[in-house]
């Protein structure tokens, strides 16, 4: 029985696994965004999210339990005072997935991880499209007070009717 053993092996040994996450937790903080496959992607998005969650408090212990998975001081450095100040009101969810196709030798699929509140891209998209949407209750509406609309008038300018007569004398 396979009981409590639920996240991916990966295929390699447990110090192997060990060392390759923290690798490529390293990596993603360092760059914020790495390519890598799907599968390594899902099990470093396990590994790394409680080390960003653990770097919002900056304490000597949170500092000495992060190095503890990542083993990389300029890293750690990185992680405490420009990640965490980014992802500081952020509840969870500090990574993101994007798909990216096949690679072509074994046909892995591939992907692309990286830092939500680094991808200027995205962060552009979802500003411009909180400043278009506006939401209103129906109770404001009802409450509010009738407004009456003027109708503007259309402006007729009056035009003198051309009248085509063969009686005008031709000037001689």
């Amino acid at each position: 029985m396979r009981h409590n053993k639920k996240f991916n092996h990966l295929g390699r040994k447990t110090a192997h696994r060990k060392a390759m996450l923290s690798n490529m937790a390293s990596s993603l903080i360092q760059h914020k965004r790495i390519a890598t496959t799907l599968a390594k992607a899902k099990a470093l998005q396990v590994y790394v999210e409680p080390l960003l969650t653990k770097s919002k408090e900056d304490t000597t212990h949170s500092r000495r339990t992060v190095f503890s998975y990542l083993q990389n001081k300029e890293v750690v450095t990185e992680l405490f005072q420009n990640v965490a100040q980014k992802i500081a009101d952020r509840p969870g969810g500090y990574t993101r997935i994007l798909r990216t196709g096949f690679r072509l030798g074994d046909n892995a699929e591939m992907c692309i991880i990286e830092l939500v509140d680094y991808n200027e891209n995205m962060l552009k998209e979802k500003a411009a499209k909180k400043a278009a949407r506006t939401r209103r209750s129906t109770a404001a509406k009802k409450d509010a007070a009738p407004v009456k609309e003027e109708v503007a008038t259309p402006v007729v300018e009056e035009v003198a009717p051309v009248v085509a007569s063969e009686e005008t004398p031709a000037a001689e």
